[in-house]
C-alpha cells in the first residue's frame, strides 16, 4: 500500500468519478458533499491502516467499495467498518475498500493485496457499483463467481438487498458458496437494510449514520455467529 503499509496498493481506484455525477456535483450540494469525504475518508484509512499493520496481533482486513469507506456517515468511523471495532478489539483492522470499486477491482487489486497480509478473517461487502450501473452489470455474474471461489474460507460476505434480477443473481451464487465454501453471510436482505427511509445520506444513495449503522448490526452479527 503505497504510503499507508501494503506495498503496492492504494486506497484509491485512480479513477475519476464519472461525468454525469462529476456534472451533478457542481450543481446538486448533497452530491458535492459526498464527493467531497471521497479524498480525506480514503487518507484517513491510509493512516490507520499504517498504524494497524506496525502493530502485532490477529488480522481481519476489510474489502469493498464506499461504503466500507464510511462514504455518507458524518465521519469514517462511523461508517459500519468503523462500528464494528469495538466487536474486534484485540484485532488489526485493515481496511482495503476503494471508493468507486467494482467486483473486479477486489478480485484484481484488494484481495490479492489482502492475502499477502495473512489475514485471520476477511470481511467484504461489493457489488452496488456494478449491479446499479447498466453498463456494468455484463459478466458480473461470472466476477463474483470468482471473487467468491477465491474468499479464504471464514470469510464473511454480504449480501445485496435489492431484489432486481442481476441482485437476485449475485445473491445466488452467494448463496451458493455460504454453502459449498464455509464462508459467513451478512444478510442485508434483512428488513433493516432493505428499507431506507431515514437512513440515506444528502446524494440519496449513500447511507447516512443511520444506514451505516443497520449495516454494521448484520455485520456484528455475521462475526458472532462465525
Amino acid at each position: 500500500m503505497t504510503d499507508a503499509g501494503a506495498p503496492g496498493f492504494s486506497n484509491r481506484t485512480g479513477r475519476p468519478p464519472g461525468r454525469l455525477i462529476t456534472l451533478a456535483s457542481r450543481f446538486v450540494p448533497g452530491i458535492r458533499r459526498m464527493q467531497e469525504q471521497i479524498e480525506p475518508y480514503a487518507a484517513f484509512w491510509e493512516r490507520r491502516n499504517r498504524d494497524e499493520l506496525a502493530r502485532s496481533g490477529p488480522l481481519c482486513v476489510v474489502l469493498g467499495d464506499s461504503l466500507a469507506q464510511g462514504v455518507g456517515a458524518s465521519t469514517p468511523e462511523s461508517g459500519w467498518v468503523g462500528r464494528l471495532l469495538p466487536l474486534l478489539a484485540g484485532w488489526r483492522l485493515v481496511n482495503l475498500s476503494q471508493y468507486g470499486a467494482r467486483v473486479e477491482d477486489v478480485l484484481d487489486l484488494q484481495l490479492p493485496a489482502a492475502l499477502r497480509l495473512r489475514p485471520r478473517l476477511v470481511l467484504c461487502l461489493v457489488g452496488s457499483n456494478d449491479l446499479m450501473q447498466p453498463r456494468h452489470q455484463d459478466g458480473v455474474g461470472d466476477r463474483y463467481a470468482r471473487l467468491l471461489d477465491q474468499l479464504p474460507r471464514g470469510a464473511v460476505i454480504g449480501n445485496q438487498p435489492g431484489t432486481y434480477a442481476a441482485a437476485l443473481q449475485v445473491n445466488g451464487l452467494i448463496d451458493d458458496a455460504v454453502e459449498r465454501r464455509g464462508l459467513v453471510l451478512a444478510e442485508l436482505r434483512d428488513a433493516r437494510t432493505r428499507h431506507w427511509h431515514g437512513k440515506l445520506a444528502s446524494d440519496r444513495f449513500h447511507p447516512n449514520d443511520r444506514g451505516h449503522a443497520a449495516i454494521a448490526e448484520v455485520f456484528g452479527e455475521a462475526l458472532r455467529r462465525r
